[in-house]
């Protein structure tokens, strides 16, 4: 029997938040399941092409550690669960209208192109659907 996919809805800019969802994203890809991941609101300010990866996250002791322990870049953890497995990424239409952006915006490789919430939940309907 197929696996269900995995619906990741990704709006905050915590670092943690954003390192769950890419962690989550790529063992699930790489475990032959479907997943698709939907970037919005502040979390998609951490994907921008001109951010410095030094400052690229905000958080709390835990995002210390993680950055003092050279814990595996949330946008690496994504890629690779790109390159290794059957993971879409989506940035959302409504964020990127808001912040005055478009697509070319983003890191390069990550996303499969921009979609509202509404198809996002939508096609969310046929698995399990985590927020973060």
């Amino acid at each position: 029997m197929a696996a269900s996919p995995l619906y990741i809805l990704l709006c905050s800019g915590e670092h943690e938040k954003l390192q769950m969802a890419a962690m989550m994203a790529s063992v699930a890809a790489v475990s032959e399941r479907p997943v698709e991941v939907f970037v919005s609101m502040n979390a998609i300010l951490a994907f921008a092409k001109d951010v410095d990866p030094g400052a690229r996250y905000q958080g709390g002791a835990f995002s210390r550690l993680l950055k003092e322990r050279h814990a595996p870049d949330a946008l690496t953890l994504f890629q690779q669960g790109k390159d290794l497995g059957d993971l879409k990424m989506w940035a959302c239409s409504m964020a990127l209208d808001v912040q005055g952006w478009d697509i070319d915006r983003l890191q390069d490789g990550l996303f499969d192109g921009a979609l509202g919430l509404t198809k996002f939940l939508s096609d969310s309907e046929t698995g399990q659907f985590v927020t973060l």
